[in-house]
């Protein structure tokens, strides 16, 4: 996500960092660099004109303050037009004081608003609502059985008339039904078009006129750039959107529908996709999300998703294990499906403040090891994950077959762990395991 953007306006500001002082003409060069990186990250070309305008206009116009070199001054202004740029702050769902909450999902074809739904509704129902899901996508072949098994994942039921061919009715009678069984949010999944067409507007207007929606969700592919762009201006002039959630941004290496769509519609990104599994769906933060453009990092979204996917009862237990110096391999297959639920270590580390994202590039990172040591810990006995000091010879060229890894793999974990002990038990001894903090992973 935005790495190509990332990488230009890295290189962009560390050239400031060497000038004795910010004059225009050097502010003019790198402002050149910054349009030139912008367009490449295929933002809307009035979107990047007006943006270097206030960039160029704050950097001139602040007070030069001795304590700060050029490069900060002009990462200060390009990182406080970003969060402009982006809507300021976040902007979560509106849910209404009289249930339930009515949200229509809106979008093309193939732009990932059905999985969006769910993802939605599993977020929701994670904060304690009880949402339910429509399925008023008649048209699209399986697009109701796709979402009856998002459903069933995330222990959401979805709503359809078997046979009704009619949105209008089926999002008319879920909303009664809704209301009749307690649901306080109802989430409508509409049909898609490949192309934005009258007969697709005038079904959405009528829908809209039918259950008057409290929001109106658009969903874009946040890979089509520009084209996505269009998409939400169309969609805002014809319906009035409350706002966007954008899909598919793991893949998206320039991420100019991010920087683009809010500043043309006037409407804010409230979620972002970033990857395939139904938890991959997150908040949007514009604050965060330009730290991370400058290389800045995201503590503060990390934090929250260790908090989020770790059972931190669990990371408790294991903590005082570790004090007690009895933490063994069932221990450790534990510990590391919780860090797995993080993410990829790619991901987590771009996360981290000071994190030289070229030189990660280079890094070559194995983002399965951590799932062929859990094979290799699932083909133990439990006896075997207990006293790891009984895995003899043959006990590993077994481990290894049932995995389908080596034997040198198994060696290497038994090696990593063995070492690991030794670590804790140097901490133990010292006084320093309290400092890991109090259910934090030790590595």
């Amino acid at each position: 996500m935005f790495e190509q953007l990332s990488s230009r306006m890295e290189g962009v500001l560390k050239t400031l960092r060497g000038q004795g002082k910010l004059t225009e003409k050097n502010i003019d060069d790198s402002l050149r660099q910054v349009r030139r990186a912008l367009l490449e990250a295929d933002v809307n070309f009035r979107v990047a004109r007006e943006f270097i305008d206030r960039v160029k206009e704050k950097a001139l116009g602040q007070g030069v303050l001795k304590s700060l070199t050029p490069g900060q001054q002009m990462i200060g202004a390009v990182h406080e037009e970003l969060i402009a740029l982006m809507g300021e702050q976040a902007v979560g769902i509106s849910l209404v004081e009289t249930p339930p909450t009515i949200i229509m999902m809106v979008g093309l074809q193939g732009s990932g608003k059905t999985t969006a739904s769910g993802k939605l509704a599993r977020m929701l129902h994670k904060e304690g609502r009880r949402p339910i899901l429509v399925a008023a996508d008649v048209y699209r072949p399986a697009a109701i059985q796709q979402l009856q098994v998002l459903g069933e994942q995330i222990d959401v039921p979805v709503f359809t008339i078997k046979g009704s061919k009619d949105p209008v009715t089926i999002c008319t009678v879920a909303t009664v039904q809704a209301a009749q069984q307690y649901h306080d949010v109802v989430i409508i999944d509409t049909a898609g078009r490949l192309h934005i067409d009258d007969e697709m507007m005038q079904e959405l207007g009528r829908i809209q006129n039918a259950v008057h929606p409290h929001e109106i969700l658009l969903v874009v592919d946040g890979m089509t750039g520009q084209d996505a762009v269009n998409v939400a201006e169309t969609f805002n002039q014809q319906l009035s959107i409350d706002g966007c959630i954008l899909t598919k941004m793991d893949g998206d290496a320039r991420g100019g529908a991010a920087l683009s769509i809010r500043h043309v519609t006037q409407k804010p990104i409230k979620f972002i996709g970033v990857g395939e599994k139904m938890e991959a769906l997150e908040p949007f933060h514009p604050d965060r999300m330009a730290s991370r453009i400058l290389g800045m990092g995201d503590v503060v979204s990390l934090v929250e998703r260790a908090h989020a996917t770790i059972d931190m009862e669990e990371a408790q237990k294991l903590e005082e294990k570790l004090r007690k110096q009895s933490f063994d391999l069932e221990d450790f297959r534990t510990q590391l499906q919780q860090v797995s639920k993080m993410g990829s270590m790619q991901e987590l580390l771009e996360m981290m403040p000071g994190v030289n994202k070229k030189a990660l590039k280079n890094v070559d990172m194995d983002e399965n090891a951590i799932g062929h040591m859990e094979a290799i810990l699932n083909s133990m006995t439990r006896n075997e994950r207990q006293r790891p000091n009984i895995i003899n010879g043959s006990r590993r060229r077994r481990i290894a077959r049932g995995s389908g890894t080596t034997v040198q793999e198994v060696n290497q974990l038994l090696k990593q762990f063995n070492m690991m002990q030794k670590m804790m038990k140097q901490f133990n001894r010292s006084g320093k395991l309290g400092k890991l903090g109090q259910g934090m992973m030790p590595f």
